[in-house]
């Protein structure tokens, strides 16, 4: 079944072999769904094309503040002893910033910690990715069993309608029953036709998610009916505190926390200073000038900025408890789901489905015997079509469900052998 789970580091790691090979025409496994998913889609590229963006953030806030050369001319173009450039004076200065306060750690640490966000942010982006191609995967794999099911009511539709031409011209049963068996066939073969066409849609909707404007499968593997047994809710439940999101949050913390470092450095202004040479036309005298500056209210202006980052930085315990309060929520509801819908699977597999075809086989041999209504048998054909079709419909809800906690909890729906497989291939 498509559905074991296996280490989330391999999601990464596919090699690019599948960007070159041409896909054969055989069914498509869910790893080899999820390794062309992971090379190809634009969501993954576009966390990765984040981190040179950022790197040159941080590389432009570790920058110090820079020194200015400038040249003032003074006493220029006068009257008297002044006029033209005789009493004029020039001063070359060199003139910088000194920062107090820690400014530079801290525009480091800010620029650092979005980095580091980057690494949670796209584990979420991959596992909404990789649980979005189990999904439309499993949407594939419901159309095929879909088809199968058709399939059976078309033949079993089909000796209906030979037994019923059979009687009929044995004088044994009215042309009306052939004529219901004859419609429930047509209605059967409908049913066919549907689920060809949403089996070649969930194709096309699955291939779509690596940029494939055909698909190159005509099926995929795996037995829907299959549902392994699932670890107990308690143990999913301690999982939900390494899940991807909340460590998205974690990150989020580094990142609030740089900024309120960074608004406390505000409040120690920074020292202006310039020194330089002065140069007199008139005496021709050299002199040394100096001078420095500090703006006044740093403290006062800085204090709102404080405040902000502080009152940020205290909302992320409520944002994290409210979202492990809906996280549990959500993987409550979801192993509630699954645990019902595969015991109805198993109890329509034990108990319903054998008594309903032993049923329809003794139907049939009624109605050939002339002891049963061709309605009772066709009664009971369409009672086991449903019940094989509302199996199904449990077991995809099932695994619905699945992909939902494995999303929850942060777990592959890679196989482990695959998982070897491109461990190997590093």
């Amino acid at each position: 079944m498509w559905m074991r789970l296996a280490a989330i580091a391999a999601f990464a790691l596919v090699p690019r072999v599948y960007a070159q090979e041409p896909v054969p025409a055989v069914p498509l496994t869910l790893d080899a769904a999820i390794a062309r998913v992971a090379l190809d889609h634009p969501d993954l590229r576009l966390v990765d094309a984040q981190r040179p963006v950022l790197e040159a953030r941080r590389d432009a806030a570790a920058l110090r503040p820079p020194m200015e050369v400038g040249v003032a001319l003074e006493n220029l173009l006068g009257s008297g002893d002044a006029r033209g450039v005789q009493g004029a004076e020039a001063t070359v200065s060199l003139s910088g910033v000194l920062e107090r306060g820690g400014k530079l750690d801290a525009r480091r640490l800010l620029a650092q910690a979005g980095i580091d966000a980057l690494a949670p942010q796209r584990a979420t982006a991959r596992l909404d990715l990789l649980a979005e191609a189990a999904r439309r995967y499993l949407d594939v794999a419901r159309a095929q069993s879909a088809l199968d099911i058709a399939m059976s009511d078309i033949e079993q539709r089909r000796r209906a309608v030979n037994a019923a031409r059979q009687r009929l011209q044995a004088g044994a049963s009215p042309e009306s029953v052939l004529f219901t068996a004859q419609a429930m066939l047509a209605q059967a073969e409908l049913d066919r036709d549907r689920a060809t066409q949403e089996a070649a849609s969930a194709r096309l909707s699955l291939a779509a998610l690596w940029g494939a404007r055909q698909a190159s499968f005509t099926a995929v593997t795996g037995n829907a009916l299959q549902l392994p047994a699932l670890r107990s809710f308690d143990v999913l439940a301690d999982e939900l505190q390494r899940a991807p999101e909340l460590a998205e949050l974690l990150g989020e913390q580094r990142i609030r926390e740089a900024q309120l470092q960074l608004a406390r450095t505000a409040s120690k202004p920074d020292w202006n200073w310039q020194a330089g040479v002065r140069n007199n036309r008139a005496d021709s005298a050299t002199s040394m000038v100096a001078g420095f500056s500090i703006p006044l209210g740093s403290a006062r202006r800085a204090a709102p900025e404080i405040r902000e980052a502080e009152a940020n930085l205290a909302l992320l315990p409520y944002e994290r408890q409210a979202r492990q309060q809906q996280l549990y929520a959500t993987l409550a509801e979801a192993h509630g789901r699954y645990a019902g819908a595969r015991l109805e699977v198993e109890r329509m597999n034990r108990d319903v489905l054998p008594q309903l075809q032993k049923a329809e086989r003794a139907a049939e041999r009624a109605w050939r015997a002339g002891a049963a209504s061709y309605m009772e048998w066709a009664q009971l054909q369409a009672m086991r079509i449903e019940a094989r079709q509302r199996q199904l419909d449990s077991a995809i809800a099932a695994h619905t469900a699945l992909i939902e906690i494995q999303r929850l909890t942060g777990q592959s729906m890679l196989a482990e052998d695959a998982t070897v497989a491109v461990e190997n291939a590093r």
